[in-house]
């Protein structure tokens, strides 16, 4: 059967190609193509094109690159037209999926989509585009499936947290004797990177005698400070094993701050965007917090500094607090609620069973 599959950012890129690589056990004759990264291509997916062209972030940002963005829906609305999938599986990344979804159905086409969009935090009435245009929504947060029952949609299935999974087979490239650094996670965007890199270097020149790793990735080598404080140095492209290796983190808020929960590294978490960004975000926000730790748990286990709390005093007041915290409780509760192992299998029968 043919799947044609979108994924837009690069988390959604990691657990698409571990979806797929599923797919293909149940699938002799699966064919794969779509939109996304370097791992679906290595699960032989035939790309369209890359994330380059789908990864942008914020109210701004979408509006310059209208353009590009009016480019790459007419480009894949004709590769699905041409190809003529058994079903396109979506993965995450909703401002663009969800349109994408209304015309897949409208054009005669099946549509599962994988990590469900946020618009439980959002904008509730974007449920009727799901209700009306997704065959099945596979759920990785716990609290999703209730809410899509809230809402008369049945078709939400809970299949548990790709990260679980992925922590099974964690191959650690960095590694100390001395486990004792404090991780910095500043996030895998270049919005991000130019916005939150600079106070977290100015807060690691406030622990001179702590040694401070960034978790960078290789694609975006150029944004990277070149004149780092002394204290400060660079891994790229193994955030797992710099997370290993700390005994603390600051970390952007994104799935990046449930990974470190789920390596038992105490974080404080920390968000900065545009003031319009941030502007609009805030009024159309309905929930408590912004990382999946506190939303998961439905309370505060992590702090979360955003906007005009992210600043050095108040992030150096944080982290010496964490500097004290015992690690084997930090989690507890979130240990507790965060589902079983399995997530991929549990999709990948579901989509399949669709495309039957």
């Amino acid at each position: 059967m043919k799947y044609f599959i979108i994924a837009g950012e690069a988390s959604g890129d990691l657990h698409g190609s571990n979806l797929i690589k599923e797919i293909a056990k149940l699938d002799s004759n699966v064919i794969f193509k779509g939109v996304g990264g370097d791992l679906l291509k290595s699960q032989k997916v035939e790309l369209l094109f890359g994330l380059d062209r789908l990864a942008f972030m914020g109210f701004y940002e979408v509006l310059k690159n209208l353009r590009i963005i009016r480019r790459n829906f007419k480009e894949i609305k004709q590769a699905i037209l041409t190809f003529k999938p058994d079903v396109v599986l979506l993965i995450d990344y909703p401002g663009f999926n969800l349109r994408m979804a209304k015309w897949c159905k409208q054009n005669g086409f099946k549509v599962a989509y994988y990590i469900s969009p946020t618009i439980w935090a959002w904008n509730e009435k974007r449920v009727e585009i799901v209700k009306k245009y997704v065959d099945i929504m596979l759920c990785i947060l716990p609290f999703e499936k209730a809410f899509y029952e809230k809402h008369n949609y049945l078709n939400a299935h809970f299949v548990g947290h790709p990260l679980l999974d992925e922590e099974q087979d964690i191959k650690f490239e960095f590694d100390l004797k001395n486990k004792n650094i404090i991780a910095l996670l500043p996030g895998s965007r270049k919005q991000e990177l130019q916005n939150l890199l600079p106070v977290m270097l100015q807060t690691a020149q406030q622990f001179p005698n702590e040694n401070f790793v960034i978790t960078a990735i290789s694609r975006l080598k150029d944004i990277y400070a070149n004149n780092l404080p002394p204290n400060v140095s660079i891994v790229y492209d193994d955030m797992k094993g710099v997370l290993k290796n700390a005994k603390a983190a600051i970390v952007c808020s994104g799935t990046a701050t449930l990974e470190t929960a789920l390596l038992h590294v105490p974080q404080v978490v920390v968000y900065k965007t545009s003031w319009l960004n941030y502007q609009i975000g805030k009024r159309l926000a309905k929930v408590r917090f912004i990382s999946l730790p506190n939303l998961i748990t439905n309370d505060k286990i992590v702090e979360e500094l955003i906007q005009d709390d992210c600043n050095v005093e108040s992030i150096c007041d944080e982290l010496k607090k964490l500097l004290a915290v015992s690690q084997s409780t930090f989690y507890s509760s979130l240990n507790s609620r965060i589902g079983e192992r399995g997530a991929s299998v549990k999709a990948a029968n579901a989509v399949y069973e669709l495309a039957r």
